[in-house]
């Protein structure tokens, strides 16, 4: 019976090369010439702290943020910009988390989008991840161009571990 997991991942070293390309250009821009801004790619925590003059440049940097995981052909949606925050000498700070996995929701709602399609697919929530079975691997290949083409789902999605 053939299978495929719905999986939400990040591929760090990605999001490494994005953040390291904007602070790069932070460095170069001519708006930026002479400003405290600090961009810091956490790892470990999976988070991007961000640190700059004012609200003008909290924007420049975000899309440029956006524009350069697009670059890297990752998911802008995975960016979770938290509220500002007053840092010292009237600085502004964001910490910026990057979302992986599906949340209870989304697997939730992969399910129902599976239910609804009237394929001959069972979907199984495990954890963070949607396992996928059905008889025909032709109907788990429409439901997976059915789920990449919804705009209900808060993540990007991936498949693996596709069994025959």
């Amino acid at each position: 019976m053939p299978s495929v997991d719905v999986v939400s991942e990040v591929d760090m070293q990605e999001v490494d090369n994005a953040v390291n390309t904007v602070i790069k250009e932070i460095g170069t821009r001519y708006d930026f010439r002479g400003s405290k801004t600090e961009l810091e790619l956490n790892k470990k925590d999976k988070t991007i702290k961000l640190v700059t003059e004012d609200d003008m440049k909290l924007k420049a940097v975000k899309e440029m943020l956006s524009s350069r995981f697009i670059a890297r052909k990752l998911d802008p949606k995975v960016l979770d910009f938290s509220n500002e925050e007053e840092a010292s000498l009237g600085m502004k700070r964001v910490t910026v988390k990057l979302k992986e996995g599906l949340t209870g929701d989304d697997a939730r709602k992969v399910t129902k989008l599976v239910k609804e399609s009237k394929l001959k697919v069972q979907a199984s929530i495990q954890g963070d991840q949607v396992r996928l079975s059905g008889n025909k691997i032709d109907d788990l290949q429409a439901i997976m161009q059915m789920l990449r083409q919804n705009e209900e789902i808060s993540v990007p999605l991936q498949f693996t571990n596709m069994k025959r």
